[in-house]
């Protein structure tokens, strides 16, 4: 039945989570343009929200966990595995209360609904994975800007989706960077779980009735550390919590 019903709501699901995305598009160039930042962010938040809640739809059961325990008033790393692009709503979601910055590739810059102008106008940092004078730049950049406000900066740094679920190997340079940027952050390991088991085909079909959970790990006190050995234990972190 569950397979039934995958082959069924994955095209629903497909067309909710595009319309929730055009939707919100001109709601978020209007608030910019006549209200502000403040009222962009209003509406990418509420857009994150029922994006969100579409894996409803999917008979997903979605789990937050560990936000209670986030610090205030610092600037945060978030490290987190990734496994598809629903990573990212579930991100937005949960710290939005520290207004989360990505490191994307550029290409998502442009052309897509709600997504590209939220990259731009929210100060993401979008890379060119071949230039990597470019992509340190940019990252030093956005590390900046959460030093001098107290944002929020996602880093994925196993570089690319995980289609399996395991979790490759992280990357150190852009951690490492962001930490240079903003010597006041501290890290927070976040792992997605349940992501790649529901797109076990790939888009379609979507397995129905997945559990999906979204963990912020305890945080932790980059200073003093080895930043080699930080990564490879944020990495064992996770990968355990996947375990689970």
């Amino acid at each position: 039945m569950k397979t039934v019903l995958g082959y069924l709501l994955t095209p629903v699901f497909h067309l909710y989570f595009g319309l929730i995305l055009v939707i919100f598009h001109l709601p978020q160039v209007i608030g910019h343009k006549l209200f502000g930042d403040h009222a962009r962010r209003k509406v990418v938040d509420t857009l994150n929200f029922f994006l969100v809640k579409g894996l409803y739809l999917m008979g997903c059961r979605v789990k937050f966990s560990g936000f209670d325990n986030l610090p205030e008033n610092r600037p945060i790393i978030i490290v987190s595995n990734h496994q598809s692009l629903y990573d990212i709503p579930a991100i937005v979601h949960g710290f939005k209360k520290h207004y989360p910055k990505f490191i994307s590739k550029i290409e998502l810059g442009k052309n897509l609904p709600s997504i590209s102008y939220n990259l731009v106008h929210g100060k993401s940092a979008l890379i060119d994975r071949s230039n990597g004078s470019q992509s340190i730049k940019e990252i030093f950049k956005l590390g900046r800007l959460i030093q001098a406000n107290n944002y929020a900066a996602c880093i994925f740094p196993e570089g690319t989706r995980s289609k399996t679920g395991r979790v490759k190997k992280f990357k150190i340079p852009g951690i490492s960077t962001l930490l240079r940027a903003a010597p006041d952050a501290v890290i927070v390991p976040f792992a997605i779980d349940g992501h790649s088991r529901m797109m076990y085909k790939g888009m379609f079909p979507l397995k129905f009735g997945e559990k999906i959970s979204y963990t912020a790990l305890e945080p932790i006190e980059p200073k003093g550390k080895d930043v080699e050995q930080l990564v490879a234990d944020i990495q064992s972190l996770i990968t355990n919590e996947l375990k689970r």
